[in-house]
């Protein structure tokens, strides 16, 4: 049977972006659904997101059964999941964007505003910038070093280092990755990052956490 590819449809991603990117790297089973059933048969999960953490996490949980089918099928039945940007963000235990809402509460921590150290560090971050291993960095982590593109105004900030899997600067540290046990998620968008975002997708497709 094909790897069946969960790809989260909630309003708020760039889903053809992202369909197109897994499929160049040999994903033969996309299925893009907010349907909770597939969901919890699917080999893996991919969750988008664009936009503010408040609209995505309130389009996330308006679709009855969905969260509870993606920790279902994450937690219990151990499939791999990625999160990016904004559902990278959504595993958090909230954001402050627009008022404080709460996040899947998969790895504890909070999205905050990048805050500007330096008049000269423009907000968004936006563009290409280094991605850097951190040292706390799990064993069997899919993240490499290298250089992807970014785009965000709001930064997750771990509460547990060892979730930190990989770090990018900005006028300060930001984090670029996080990951705890099947569960990982990037800041930064591998479907526009070329070769290193394609890497990082075809490492998934293969990973066996």
């Amino acid at each position: 049977m094909a790897n069946t590819v969960a790809l989260i449809d909630y309003g708020a991603g760039n889903l053809h972006s992202v369909h197109n990117a897994l499929k160049a790297v040999g994903a033969d089973g996309v299925v893009i659904t907010a349907d909770p059933n597939i969901v919890r048969a699917a080999d893996r999960i991919v969750l988008p997101g664009v936009g503010s953490f408040k609209a995505c996490a309130e389009g996330l949980s308006a679709i009855d059964g969905l969260t509870a089918a993606m920790a279902e099928r994450v937690h219990v039945g151990g499939a791999p999941f990625l999160g990016i940007c904004v559902g990278m963000q959504l595993l958090a235990t909230q954001g402050l964007e627009h008022g404080v809402t709460p996040g899947l509460g998969w790895v504890p921590g909070e999205v905050r505003a990048i805050e500007r150290t330096d008049p000269a560090i423009k907000i968004p971050h936006m563009g290409w910038n280094d991605v850097a291993l951190s040292a706390h960095a799990p064993n069997g982590a899919l993240i490499e070093g290298g250089e992807a593109y970014f785009l965000h105004s709001f930064h997750f900030a771990a509460d547990e280092p060892a979730h930190i899997a990989a770090m990018t600067d900005h006028g300060g540290g930001l984090v670029a990755a996080v990951a705890r046990d099947n569960v990982v998620g990037v800041q930064f968008h591998p479907e526009k990052s070329q070769a290193y975002g394609l890497g990082l997708l075809k490492r998934f497709l293969a990973w066996k956490p």
